[in-house]
């Protein structure tokens, strides 16, 4: 509240509005701006999840887990900058609301900092979960040989020698883990179910489609997960007054959808689709790419990529619709 300093025996002059003041000859002006401003809005502190273990249990699997459930993931970042990073998260304004973390040896000149920045977020009030990934001394072996690479913490020794002194350095943290996930006798897909399981709730994982459509005569897309071939149907290059669009005008896409065949083929493919997601959700697969060809990937092509995008869409699978071929002929 602002103070009124009238003349004496005067009444202080009506205002019409909060912003409203007076000029000299008592016209009101709005100055646009209120005497009260609410206060701003506290910024939310993102979840955190740190994920440490042993080297070769399958840390890089759950941080690729998470980060396909929307998690921000930080590999290998310095224990002492995690508040900092919480920090920035929080100053996001919602945009990053859950951070993944992970921690591991490699940080081992940062390790003794971890304990002090694990109170620093317990005194700011950080929702945080400790994640940790073990495994059998047997099963570590026989990854690090099957891909020839050393410990990192072997030195000059063997790999089992790295081994024990990776498991007493992180022995305390183990102990002070909220999940600890054995993976000696589980693959790749049973890792992620079991981070799914955890951290995915109640919805079934997301799944992600790029619809793309291309020509035959430039070749099959080297990233394309299932192809299909539209090339059954007529072609609308050979239609005159068809030739000139493309597959996203009205004209050719209706000519191509009143072909025999081209909607039941419609129908039946995304019947299909519908029980490969379901596998490959079960899986773990989160990305796929499904390239729908024609001879030059300008007219059927594009109007069948459209409609089947259009239908995943509608089957709630996030969908986007690339022509790699339009264009180019």
């Amino acid at each position: 509240m602002t103070e009124n300093h009238n003349t004496p025996g005067t009444d202080p002059e009506p205002t019409t509005g909060p912003d409203a003041t007076h000029d000299g000859d008592g016209a009101q002006v709005s100055t646009g701006t209120t005497r009260e401003t609410a206060e701003p809005a506290e910024a939310p502190i993102p979840e955190l999840v740190i994920i440490s273990g042993m080297s070769g249990a399958g840390r890089s699997t759950a941080a690729k887990c998470l980060e396909d459930l929307g998690w921000f993931v930080v590999d290998n970042l310095p224990p002492a900058l995690i508040p900092t990073m919480v920090e920035l998260g929080a100053r996001s304004q919602g945009n990053v609301a859950r951070i993944a973390v992970v921690v591991d040896v490699r940080g081992r000149r940062f390790f003794d900092n971890l304990r002090e920045s694990l109170a620093d977020l317990d005194a700011k009030g950080v929702t945080r979960r400790i994640v940790f990934l073990e495994s059998s001394d047997d099963a570590l072996v026989r990854r690090f040989e099957s891909v020839r690479r050393p410990h990192p913490l072997q030195g000059d020794g063997r790999i089992t020698d790295g081994i024990e002194a990776e498991r007493d350095l992180l022995r305390e943290l183990r102990g002070d883990a909220d999940l600890v996930i054995d993976t000696s006798s589980l693959n790749v897909h049973e890792l992620r179910a079991k981070m799914d399981a955890q951290f995915a709730g109640d919805e079934e994982p997301e799944l992600r489609a790029t619809v793309m459509s291309f020509g035959y005569k430039y070749g099959l897309p080297v990233d394309a997960d299932l192809v299909v071939d539209c090339r059954f149907l007529p072609n609308p290059h050979w239609v005159p007054e068809l030739r000139p669009f493309t597959g996203l005008h009205e004209e050719v896409s209706g000519y191509v959808f009143n072909q025999p065949g081209a909607k039941e083929f419609l129908d039946r493919y995304t019947e299909l689709l519908q029980l490969i997601a379901s596998g490959y959700r079960r899986e773990g697969k989160r990305y796929v790419t499904i390239a729908v060809g024609c001879t030059g990937g300008k007219h059927r092509s594009v109007a069948m990529s459209e409609k089947l995008a259009a239908r995943l869409s509608t089957e709630g699978v996030e969908t986007v619709v690339v022509h790699r071929d339009m264009g180019r002929e």
